[in-house]
């Protein structure tokens, strides 16, 4: 059987850091308060000039190189965020354009905090056809530029980052992608949603004086359909995999909070040792914040050959899915 395997990572995160004692001074909360709820001590803020697609470049360039490839052998981009340079053209192709690839076909998509995990679906999908040999699977988002700084409930939760995969045909039927899921739900999309600026709400005085060009969410709701939707992620892509959750070597879950990523783990009976862990130092990074944290795993040497991983996430949509990849 044909597999799909991860050649090459990169990840690359802004080096403003906003801890939360700088938010003590910006809204009315605390560290306490912050860390108590979500787990997150800091997270990276992306200059007002940096646009995505700038952003995503390190992040993708290092995916390339790890791979041992060049810019010219990558057949096409799929570019995951909420975050966009612009409506279009797609920052994909802006991506590609700056990696200085061949003319290739680049998309974005809006997943939510589920973008990599589906992005790494499509690739999967496309490589098994024979519609792409390398793919270059980017997520990115600049999440900072879209929530209120007057809502302490949401502000202190989010970070930029970009995170990459270059993936391609195995060679060795036992390594690669093993197993999958993916699914959604759009009868709770209110939950987490930036209402303003699309065809149901164009921009206008109203829309911007009302703050709706930032993200909404609804805490507790969005809670609890996030834990459901790990679970249910988890077990199905073990399932797919025809893997023992027993057998699994490492968990790297969506990076929301640490109350949903150790939920997870519980269920799963999985130790938290055996659970990379990136909140504390970069917060909520949307579709980014799994590519980050297989990044640093791999380059770590947490991960080793042989190993059977399981991403794992949910976000706006509502979306969900995972991954279970063997190294």
């Amino acid at each position: 059987m044909l597999r799909t395997r991860i050649l090459g990572t990169g990840s690359n995160l802004p080096e403003k850091i906003l801890t939360n004692a700088d938010l003590e001074k910006m809204v009315d909360t605390s560290d306490e308060w912050i860390v108590s709820r979500s787990g997150i001590r800091e997270r990276r803020v992306v200059d007002e000039d940096i646009p995505s697609s700038e952003l995503a470049l390190p992040a993708a360039r290092q995916a390339i190189d790890g791979a041992g490839l060049s810019p010219e052998d990558i057949d096409a981009i799929l570019v995951a965020t909420v975050t966009p340079d612009m409506a279009f053209p797609s920052t994909a192709c802006l991506l590609q354009n700056k990696l200085g690839c061949r003319q290739v076909p680049g998309f974005d998509f809006s997943a939510g905090c589920t973008g990599f995990i589906y992005g790494l679906i499509l690739a999967d999908s496309l490589i098994k056809t024979g519609s792409a040999k390398h793919i270059l699977v980017v997520a990115v988002e600049e999440l900072t530029k879209i929530v209120n700084w007057e809502d302490r409930s949401t502000c202190v939760l989010f970070g930029d980052g970009a995170g990459a995969a270059v993936v391609g045909p195995s060679e060795n039927d036992d390594v690669g992608i093993v197993g999958k899921y993916w699914s959604g739900d759009g009868s709770v999309a209110d939950y987490l949603k930036l209402p303003a600026g699309g065809s149901l709400m164009p921009p206008s005085q109203k829309t911007l004086d009302e703050k709706l060009h930032t993200l909404h969410m609804l805490g507790n709701e969005t809670f609890k359909t996030a834990v459901r939707a790990m679970e249910e992620a988890s077990v199905e892509g073990l399932k797919n995999a025809n893997i023992d959750v027993e057998d699994l070597d490492w968990l790297i879950p969506h990076q929301a909070n640490i109350r949903i990523i150790e939920f997870t783990a519980k269920r799963l009976k999985m130790p938290m040792d055996r659970v990379i862990i990136t909140i504390d130092k970069y917060g909520n990074t949307s579709a980014s914040s799994v590519p980050i944290a297989l990044d640093e795993a791999l380059k770590s040497g947490k991960i080793k050959h042989g190993d059977d991983v399981l991403l794992v996430a949910f976000g706006a949509g509502f979306t969900w899915g995972s991954n279970v990849i063997r190294f």
